[in-house]
């Protein structure tokens, strides 16, 4: 009797099913790999015992680092004699750019405590006064760690994407400068877009109050001289050309710096065939292939005795400048600037032809139609020795 009022129980309230976990391993990875984020795997490994051990085996990651921490900073709050302080401070200045940065994984204890299960590694809390040092301040402080750690447990990794929350490089408010580096031991090339100011399309009421004389023409050439293709006398002397010095030298100290800071994670990272660098503001991407990350694998990089970033080889570089470039979007881009770049060691690559365009084929649009347009001007090349 018994019995059956509890046959009867289970067909009117049927134990509930739970349909993910009939998904199998395959699919769940799948969903898994579409995801991505490390964050969220992070927390999905608290969810079950079967999440925590399927995200080990995601094999497209993408880390989205929160804060970057100068190795200056992190060393001046630790005990350290005067000397080696004032010896670090004093590189800094001779080096603004190419110090190397740490980056850091920043999130709040209690609500990512299921990453920490991930990871499984201690973490440097940051710190604080005395008076905040409680039982509160434990639940929502801080924890960092670099990507090296975040990524400690994941073991099947192919595809990796680390985004920084901007990009190294000051410019003037107004300005472009956008870079794309490939690395394999050391620089295989670089191509470098710059421009002193970019106007975006005139909209119908901007056109209607231009037409009418009420706005001002502010796309005119500027200084006047006639565009036959070639860089103008004023070019260089109204510092124009220190500027392309200046950006050319900097994006390639940024893409140095962080070649150098992926070492530990390509050393470790066995699997991987794709990895991109890149800042959410899209100024800088740095990338590597299967067979340059293999060629880093076996030829270790050369490291500059000044800072800590990769050597950059002696190059050769050419050039192309067109004070006023209209594209086809209606986007003018006020003394456009493009640099493409290889080392002087290497053998010559068409910049269009059998080649294929690989220095338009570095940026998206509409800045892949502008590095397009730019070489098809007067070529300017120039050489620039290791440093």
């Amino acid at each position: 009797m018994g019995s059956s009022k509890s046959d009867l129980r289970s067909t009117i309230y049927p134990e509930p099913v739970d349909h993910f976990d009939q998904l199998p391993d395959p699919v769940l990875l799948l969903i898994f790999n579409k995801i991505g984020d490390v964050k969220t795997l992070g927390r999905s490994c608290g969810v079950c015992s079967r999440f925590q051990s399927l995200v080990p085996q995601v094999d497209n990651v993408v880390v989205r680092v929160d804060c970057v921490i100068s190795d200056d900073d992190d060393a001046s709050s630790s005990s350290s004699s005067s000397s080696s302080s004032s010896a670090a401070s004093s590189d800094k200045l001779r080096h603004p750019i190419s110090s190397l940065f740490r980056l850091v994984f920043l999130g709040l204890v209690k609500p990512f405590q299921s990453l920490t299960q991930l990871i499984s590694i201690s973490s440097r809390r940051c710190t604080a006064s005395s008076s905040l040092v409680d039982d509160d301040f434990e639940q929502n402080s801080v924890t960092h760690h670099s990507p090296t750690q975040v990524l400690k447990n994941f073991d099947e990794i192919k595809l990796l994407r680390i985004e920084l929350p901007s990009g190294e490089l000051g410019i003037d408010e107004g300005a472009l400068l956008k870079w794309r580096a490939d690395f394999g031991s050391t620089l295989d090339n670089c191509v470098i877009l710059g421009a002193s100011s970019v106007i975006q399309p005139v909209s119908i009421g901007d056109l209607v109050e231009e037409q009418c004389g009420i706005g001002s023409n502010s796309l005119g050439d500027g200084n006047g001289e006639t565009d036959n293709g070639s860089i103008p006398e004023s070019f260089y002397t109204n510092g124009g050309l220190k500027l392309r010095v200046v950006w050319t030298i900097s994006s390639l100290i940024a893409a140095s710096a962080r070649h150098y800071l992926l070492q530990p994670i390509i050393a470790e990272h066995k699997k991987l065939e794709s990895l991109v660098l890149t800042d959410v503001d899209g100024q800088g991407v740095l990338c590597m292939n299967r067979e340059q990350l293999e060629e880093l694998r076996v030829k270790p990089l050369s490291a500059s005795s000044a800072s800590k970033r990769t050597m950059v080889p002696a190059l050769n570089m050419r050039l192309w400048y067109a004070p006023h470039l209209e594209l086809p979007d209606g986007t003018v881009l006020k003394g456009a600037t493009l640099v493409a770049i290889r080392p002087s060691e290497q053998p010559k690559k068409e910049v269009v032809g059998p080649d294929g365009n690989w220095v338009a084929a570095a940026f998206e649009e509409p800045y892949g139609t502008a590095a397009r347009m730019l070489v098809k001007r007067r070529t300017y090349c120039l050489e620039m020795n290791s440093f």
